[in-house]
């Protein structure tokens, strides 16, 4: 008799800025067993990086994660994700600038809309944030995968200026506040 080892995974889409920095942060979450780079919520078919990076087509550079729900919560990432970014901040992170670089949750279904709805409501009357919380919460659209350059991009091309210089320190901060979350390789 073969036994199966294969798990049951979801799904879960989040713009915050570059998403090599985002990206770069998720990986190294215990139950996430894949993150994607790509595009979404645009008008385009088949965007590219250089379309996307116009501001005209719509998209947001996201990152679509793959994860085991019996590891790692969907709550759990969405804390992940709000703590990755600056959600006050409208179209842009740092000097990232354009609609491409909106905050965004893209839900896969009712249950993953209630969640970052009301984990959004939550945070918001927290006073965590001195300026309220842009984030758009909105109907998982077609993804596009990103190019492949920028698949995986902190691990291989971390000697590069922005990736020690803006990404490095996010994923150090990360690293802290989700250390007993953390990949344990």
């Amino acid at each position: 008799m073969e036994v199966s080892n294969s798990i049951k995974t979801e799904k879960a889409t989040f713009g915050g800025g570059c998403f090599w920095c985002t990206e770069a942060q998720f990986q190294y979450l215990e139950g996430v067993t894949r993150v994607e780079s790509g595009y979404e919520g645009g008008t385009v078919p088949d965007p590219t990086y250089d379309d996307v990076s116009t501001g005209t087509t719509g998209h947001a550079e996201v990152i679509q994660v793959t994860y085991d729900p019996e590891k790692i919560s969907y709550e759990e990432l969405l804390q992940a994700f709000w703590q990755s970014h600056d959600p006050t901040q409208l179209n842009r992170q740092g000097n990232d600038v354009g609609t491409q670089y909106r905050s965004v949750i893209f839900y896969h279904n009712d249950n993953q809309r209630e969640l970052a709805e009301l984990y959004m409501k939550k945070l918001q009357s927290s006073g965590a944030y001195d300026k309220p919380l842009v984030t758009e919460i909105t109907a998982a659209t077609d993804f596009y995968k990103a190019e492949d350059y920028h698949q995986d991009y902190y691990s291989q091309n971390g000697s590069q200026p922005y990736c020690h210089f803006v990404i490095k320190p996010k994923l150090e901060k990360f690293r802290k506040v989700f250390k007993d979350k953390l990949k344990s390789n």
